[in-house]
């Protein structure tokens, strides 16, 4: 006797096997190996601490923008009669 075979369930099969298959060919198509990430991010971080090593000065929370007076029409501007 012929066994006895879900349609639907072998549907589902054939389409979790053709994603499968899909992610595994787009894993090597764009995928990057673990070294090369842990490179890129090595790398970023030592260019990110160059940067800072080459900052002259660090700008202090009070100092940044005081030197221009509010836009918005705030106690800097003065009324005029």
């Amino acid at each position: 006797m012929a066994e006895i075979v879900n349609l639907r369930q072998q549907r589902k099969a054939r389409a979790r096997a053709e994603r499968v298959e899909q992610a595994a060919t787009n894993r090597v198509r764009h995928g990057r190996t673990k070294d090369e990430r842990q490179r890129q991010e090595n790398d970023a971080e030592r260019r990110r601490r160059q940067l800072d090593g080459l900052r002259l000065d660090e700008p202090s929370r009070e100092s940044v923008g005081t030197d221009r007076p509010p836009q918005d029409g705030g106690p800097a501007q003065e009324e005029r009669d």
